[in-house]
């Protein structure tokens, strides 16, 4: 497939979901629980729609992974894939925080060669393609050149932070507490933040549209372990997030090893 008409799909298809959760956002809607700290509004539900009709008109072929959507049966054994989370960070959008973003991916061979992000509230559009670039509005963007902790900006979940899941992390660093893990993404691939970081697991849905733009960008991405991501597995889990502009990446999984050992 030409990976700049899937980019361009994409962007379209986010810019059209983004605009009817922009529709719903602090306004009125039905918001059900689908477990601890995690909601599902109407808006997600119509993003989701508009993801799934306009993404496989873009490659009909390609497998669809969606949270919103039940799990189609070998979506990951196909060489191509889209990677949808309708809307990442629904408690933000549910507190009316505008950190969230529409994130879609599209992976071949499992692994996430574009990233789209957009943030309807903010208007925000990150993009990449894995080997040619990546975007914030339109203006090429790369990760930042930071090479120490003193002094970088690290993000982290608010969630987290709240229930002092971080506390081990947090005495020995700065963390700015951020909502959606996919906006956090972008704002790292755009050099807006170094890394961002969480011992806690993470659906392929959560890290896959982010994995591609951050990577495009010349940042690094891995579970907790150190270990790159694939987005080819049958179970769409991933043993928590170390995302980086690269010279940090090591770094920071030290430091996360050194406080799960305490």
């Amino acid at each position: 497939m030409d990976l700049t008409a899937i980019h361009d799909a994409a962007v379209d298809a986010v810019k059209r979901a983004g605009a009817a959760i922009r529709g719903y956002y602090r306004s009125a809607y039905a918001v059900r629980e689908k477990g601890e700290d995690n909601p599902v509004t109407d808006a997600d539900l119509a993003s989701n729609r508009i993801l799934t009709e306009l993404l496989r008109t873009a490659d009909s072929e390609a497998g669809f992974l969606s949270e919103e959507s039940a799990l189609e049966p070998g979506w990951h054994a196909r060489p191509r894939a889209w990677i949808v989370d309708p809307l990442d960070g629904t408690l933000e959008f549910v507190k009316g925080i505008a950190e969230f973003v529409v994130s879609v991916a599209y992976a071949v061979d499992g692994e996430a060669r574009v990233g789209v992000l957009f943030n309807p509230v903010t208007g925000e559009l990150f993009s990449g393609i894995v080997g040619q670039g990546a975007w914030l509005d339109g203006a090429r963007v790369t990760t930042t050149r930071t090479e120490t902790i003193a002094g970088a900006r690290i993000l982290c979940s608010r969630t987290e932070t709240q229930k002092g899941i971080l506390t081990a992390w947090s005495s020995a660093i700065k963390l700015e507490p951020v909502g959606s893990v996919a906006y956090k993404l972008g704002l790292v691939a755009a050099g807006r933040a170094d890394a961002t970081f969480t011992p806690r697991p993470r659906h392929d849905w959560d890290v896959a549209g982010g994995a591609a733009v951050l990577t495009a960008a010349g940042g690094r991405i891995t579970d907790r372990h150190g270990r790159p991501y694939r987005f080819d597995a049958p179970e769409p889990l991933k043993d928590g997030v170390c995302a980086t502009n690269g010279p940090l990446h090591d770094a920071i999984l030290a430091l996360m090893g050194s406080a799960e050992e305490r």
